[in-house]
């Protein structure tokens, strides 16, 4: 029996969008602003994410929420829903988010790409796991869209000297976008091309060829979920790489929706480490 007291809820933050940007077909960056974003500016992950909460806007909720004295009152249909999303950035008052977006497809895609400015964003307060090893001989960072915020995060706060190299997965040279790293790191992108996203193989397998540097280094992987787990036997089967060496999770599964998702996340499908 587990009598651990149950976490607090995060503080939640409700932030005006000032700006929308399409950086590529398939991705769209919200700038919000709020009032105070202390907690973002002194997170000390790369990967700080937030968890963003939708509400039926027909239902006239006020934030911030009450989650859970929602769940006693609303039909389960008309519940708030929440969306895990890695801040890109945070600058004076204002943070950006960036969104993979495919058409009407998913609930926070389509948001993105129709905001207005003035709309409101309702975030959770930042969490977060990693930050690249300053002391780290090298370091490999891989992902899809979805991890492309946090590895252009991690890149941009490496020191001058580091080394290493980062595989990006997108459809094709369209979806490129300009990043700022060391110049020892090494671009890679990847195209999939017309295959469907979480279907290619092409990120696992340039991973898998890529000749590992001598010395202890740092991992930092994250995307579709099966395509994480056969990263996982590279690094630590093929690689035998240290549990403390490698940043591993899958944002989303392929053929899953959200929600599913992240049931599956407490089931041994969802399992990555």
């Amino acid at each position: 029996m587990n009598d651990r007291p149950a976490r607090p809820p995060r503080p939640q933050h409700v932030l005006e969008v000032v700006s929308t940007e399409r950086l590529t077909p398939h991705l769209v960056r919200v700038r919000a602003r709020g009032a105070d974003l202390t907690a973002f500016r002194e997170s000390p992950y790369t990967d700080r994410y937030v968890k963003i909460t939708f509400v039926k806007p027909e239902l006239g909720l006020e934030p911030p929420y009450d989650l859970a004295a929602l769940r006693e009152t609303l039909a389960p249909e008309d519940l708030p829903v929440t969306r895990t999303y890695t801040v890109r950035e945070v600058a004076g008052d204002e943070l950006a988010i960036d969104f993979v977006v495919h058409g009407d497809e998913g609930l926070a895609g389509p948001w993105a790409a129709r905001a207005q400015p003035g709309d409101r964003l309702v975030v959770a307060s930042p969490g977060g796991a990693y930050a690249p090893d300053p002391a780290a001989s090298w370091h490999l960072f891989a992902g899809d869209e979805s991890a492309l915020p946090a590895i252009a995060s991690a890149l941009e706060s490496l020191a001058a000297e580091a080394r290493g190299t980062a595989f990006l997965e997108t459809a094709g040279p369209a979806d490129e976008i300009a990043l700022v790293a060391p110049d020892g790191v090494e671009i890679v992108w990847l195209h999939r091309g017309d295959a469907v996203p979480g279907t290619s193989r092409v990120l696992v397998e340039a991973v898998a060829a890529w000749t590992v540097p001598d010395g202890r280094g740092h991992v930092f992987a994250h995307g579709e979920r099966e395509a994480m787990k056969a990263l996982r036997d590279v690094f630590f089967n093929a690689w035998a790489l240290d549990r403390s060496q490698v940043s591993l999770s899958g944002y989303w599964a392929y053929g899953r929706t959200e929600d599913r998702f992240q049931a599956e996340k407490r089931e041994p499908i969802g399992k990555i480490l």
